[in-house]
């Protein structure tokens, strides 16, 4: 499950997305330099393999770590893409070109918004769409929707099997969920129960209103750490899939934030802002560059390994939400004053990533110490077991090991 949304203003058009995925799957950024090919040359996506073309463009990838294709992505000439499951009656195709897959090839291949929803168009009716797309559970399949934005504009593509609809965004404000929202194209084509599950109604209600009001890619940052009021609130059914900042934990349906991006695209160019880390409201957006790569440690996988950020970051992202008011909302005022100064003065990518690790191990020390001293886990027993399971299979430490907040091998 995902949120993904823009605000359109005279001379520049913010973006901001959250990916919604399985809790151990790990997702990371992913540089990927500008490349030419010969011809006759074939590229294998997740699932199959397609022709190549003469040349690709620079990107910047946030990809779950066993996929070919990205959740969320951003090229050289300032298109950004975000995606989303939506849940069709269309029939189901065995095996075609994921959507992430697809948005990965109309950034590598398209330098205007207008055209990657072109290159989209063309590939969905070429290929089709298919293939498994879950981690836990790779029989999951979905149809997709996008938001596609450059600094001119936006545009929502929404898709059911190889059918799709366009909309360009007329309004200041506009957000996509997991269900269709095209008028006309969503009518017959939405499956009622699985949109009904995804809950991206009450999603779509917070993150439209959060765009309406949003100034500045602070507040966009504010609208993806919503949790529908003080603190997660956990349904028995899906978790707490009902608030952007998403948490899992749910008996039939469970998923949680495992990235998020914010992106102000201007004529001058485009800044883009990642927390390279799951759960939003535990991690800090730093400023990321397309023509700058930084050496993150290496690709992640759903084992913890305390080289990669991502799972350094669950160290402190999973005990915080034992207990939110004990432990999340002391960190909290730090988070926003450093982001607050970083959005007045931006960092170069890799000062602010240093600084992220400094803070995230003092975070990290400082929550599993107040965890020791008696806070109990206050989320529901489902909750507590579930997180159990996926910390277990994740071999996620059961102890403070302040070697392994620091990212020793």
């Amino acid at each position: 499950m995902c949120d993904t949304l823009v605000v359109v203003d005279d001379g520049r058009v913010l973006f901001a997305k959250n990916s919604d995925r399985d809790p151990n799957e790990a997702q990371f950024l992913d540089w990927q330099p500008r490349r030419s090919y010969s011809p006759g040359t074939r590229v294998r996506c997740t699932w199959i393999e397609i022709d190549q073309v003469a040349a690709t463009h620079a990107v910047l990838l946030s990809r779950p770590f066993w996929m070919w294709g990205a959740e969320i992505g951003a090229n050289e000439h300032g298109v950004v893409i975000g995606n989303e499951a939506v849940f069709t009656t269309a029939p189901r195709q065995e095996v075609g070109l994921t959507g992430m897959d697809l948005l990965r090839l109309a950034l590598e291949r398209a330098s205007t918004a207008a055209a990657a929803v072109d290159v989209i168009v063309e590939l969905l009716t070429r290929h089709g769409q298919g293939g498994g797309c879950g981690h836990e559970h790779r029989d999951f399949t979905y149809d997709n929707s996008y938001l596609v934005a450059d600094h001119r504009g936006a545009y929502v593509l929404e898709t059911a099997g190889r059918e799709w609809a366009v909309e360009e965004v007329r309004s200041r404000a506009r957000s996509i969920s997991n269900g269709l929202t095209i008028p006309g194209f969503a009518d017959g084509r939405s499956q009622r129960v699985r949109t009904w599950g995804s809950r991206c109604r009450a999603r779509r209600t917070i993150t439209e209103q959060g765009a309406s009001r949003a100034t500045g890619l602070g507040d966009l940052m504010a609208v993806l750490r919503d949790h529908g009021g003080d603190g997660p609130r956990y349904s028995p059914i899906n978790g707490a899939m009902a608030a952007p900042c998403m948490h899992a934990g749910g008996l039939a349906a469970a998923s949680q934030t495992t990235a998020s991006w914010v992106a102000e695209l201007t004529p001058d160019g485009a800044h883009h802002w990642c927390t390279a880390t799951a759960a939003p409201c535990t991690g800090l957006f730093k400023p990321v560059a397309i023509d700058d790569p930084l050496d993150l440690g290496p690709e992640p996988g759903d084992r913890f390994d305390a080289r990669c950020l991502w799972w350094r970051h669950e160290l402190l992202h999973r005990r915080a939400l034992t207990h939110p008011e004990r432990l999340l909302a002391p960190i909290t005022p730090a988070r926003d004053e450093v982001e607050a100064r970083w959005l007045l003065d931006p960092p170069r990518p890799q000062d602010a990533f240093a600084e992220a690790e400094e803070l995230l191990s003092a975070w990290t020390d400082a929550v599993w110490s107040s965890a020791l001293h008696d806070v109990a886990d206050t989320r529901p027993a489902w909750v507590r077991r579930y997180w159990r399971i996926r910390n277990e299979r994740a071999g996620l430490p059961s102890s403070p090991d302040h070697d392994l907040t620091r990212g020793a091998s």
